[in-house]
């Protein structure tokens, strides 16, 4: 049992946890039958033959979506309604009985020969609900899933993530499964050990909404109850609600303050994802052509999410042919154009931070290295640290990362800036930091910059401050 602060502050991420942290921003392709269909949740009678993307080119799909900065790409391999987009030997619902490349094709297996082309992580979601399976709802779809499990973690290489929704309602037969969650975790964590098991799983959380919603501040040390897999259900989308961007849905604003860690035993890390689409649904449909995201609140939803300590998962469905469509191209890489733009700068390179409390120079909070960190001295765990930019400078951004290796500690900080250090102004609040923190400012020009640590939960420890 853990009761105490000081100990919750030292929780920290497991090497899969840590390594999806640092992705930060990937992406998610939702193709099926639903394409064709016009459907988001297919209901598992659509004829395989629907399916046939004659121009289908995976190579576009995951070019384009490097360019926007993701760094992986999750396919639908297969969604709610049933089908298939590898050649299962377990079903004859899936590509091999559509007219697509005469049933020869494999859509999971051409995307990961591109991942591995343009250096992008490969991630799997498999729908444990099967609206089309007809053995769905007995012990005997327990086995049929986890055969399917293995064959999509055994033919396509190294998955970084396995990613299961927690929809579950009646098959064809009309009964509803009880999944075996154990039996799936055990087999991923044997066939792919250092892939994370997402959203119903003990790796990575929903952050509870699919719009892209953000918490002012998000812990990643949360109560254990959060990965009870009923809860998560529960708390689920229940049917095809159509725009997802307008539901907003349930998130509990605050999951680990210290009211929080009064009201609970036991604690685990456990990060937020946000997952939203570049459009109004998952899938594809002609009609949401004008209703694609801009640049401008793609860069914003990037800021907000993954500079809030989330991870971005980010839809972009291909069209019936088998493409991204050529206004998701631009807008994806008119995001990458922007985001390279902002962080291409950091004005503290070749100077050194002050500590104020300690006093001491450091250099290791712009050194550049992921494995060095600063950690604060002060015994009630509050921080000032200075930066003399030399000139008055305009500042548009700081970025500040923990080093989330040791647990995370910050709970709340401040930036001021002064021309002459005889008054300063402050420019932002804020609250948790965790893996990272964007902090957009607007209209600051000045030449020194502080940033106060002003409630921790134990010596912070940073692994960066940069400014843009």
């Amino acid at each position: 049992m853990i009761n105490n602060i000081i100990e919750i502050a030292q929780i920290s991420p497991s090497p899969r946890q840590l390594m999806i942290q640092k992705m930060g921003f990937y992406g998610f392709i939702h193709f099926g039958t639903n394409t064709y269909t016009e459907m988001e949740w297919g209901d598992g009678t659509a004829d395989s033959k629907v399916f046939n993307p004659v121009n289908l080119d995976t190579d576009q799909w995951v070019s384009t979506m490097k360019s926007s900065g993701m760094k992986g790409i999750i396919i639908t391999a297969k969604h709610h309604d049933g089908f298939c987009l590898w050649p299962s030997q377990y079903t004859e619902y899936s590509v091999k009985n559509s007219p697509w490349k005469d049933g020869l094709g494999d859509v999971v297996g051409e995307l990961a020969e591109s991942c591995k082309k343009y250096d992008m992580k490969l991630g799997i979601y498999l729908s444990p609900w099967d609206r089309h399976e007809a053995c769905y709802g007995t012990e005997a779809y327990n086995t049929y899933f986890i055969n399917q499990l293995t064959e999509l973690l055994t033919q396509y290489g190294e998955v970084f993530t396995v990613w299961f929704d927690g929809a579950c309602g009646e098959g064809p037969n009309g009964k509803r499964q009880v999944y075996d969650w154990d039996a799936y975790y055990k087999v991923i964590r044997e066939l792919q050990p250092e892939a994370c098991i997402s959203i119903m799983g003990p790796d990575v959380r929903w952050c509870g909404n699919e719009a892209g919603r953000c918490r002012e501040s998000e812990w990643s040390v949360v109560p254990k109850e959060m990965q009870n897999q009923s809860d998560i259900a529960e708390n689920s989308q229940k049917g095809d609600i159509g725009c997802l961007l307008e539901n907003i849905g349930k998130c509990d604003e605050d999951l680990g303050s210290r009211k929080i860690v009064a009201s609970f035993k036991e604690f685990v890390w456990y990060p937020s994802e946000v997952d939203t689409s570049i459009r109004p649904r998952w899938f594809y449909h002609q009609g949401d052509d004008d209703k694609v995201r801009s640049v401008e609140d793609l860069v914003n939803l990037y800021c907000m999410a993954v500079g809030g300590n989330n991870t971005l998962l980010l839809n972009v469905p291909p069209t019936k042919e088998g493409l991204i469509h050529d206004i998701d191209v631009k807008h994806l890489k008119g995001m990458g154009n922007a985001l390279e733009e902002m962080f291409k700068e950091d004005i503290t390179q070749g100077y050194k931070w002050q500590s104020i409390s300690s006093p001491s120079e450091t250099s290791v909070l712009n050194d550049g290295c992921d494995e060095t960190y600063w950690t604060g001295g002060s015994e009630d765990y509050k921080e000032l640290l200075l930066f003399d930019m030399k000139e008055n400078q305009e500042i548009k951004m700081v970025l500040i990362q923990e080093y989330i290796e040791h647990g995370q500690r910050i709970e709340s900080f401040n930036i001021e800036v002064s021309e002459n250090q005889s008054q300063w102004k402050r420019v932002y609040n804020g609250t948790t930091i965790g893996y990272k923190k964007i902090c957009l400012l607007s209209d600051v020009k000045a030449r020194f910059i502080r940033i106060s640590i002003t409630s921790s939960r134990y010596y912070p420890e940073l692994r960066c401050i940069a400014i843009f």
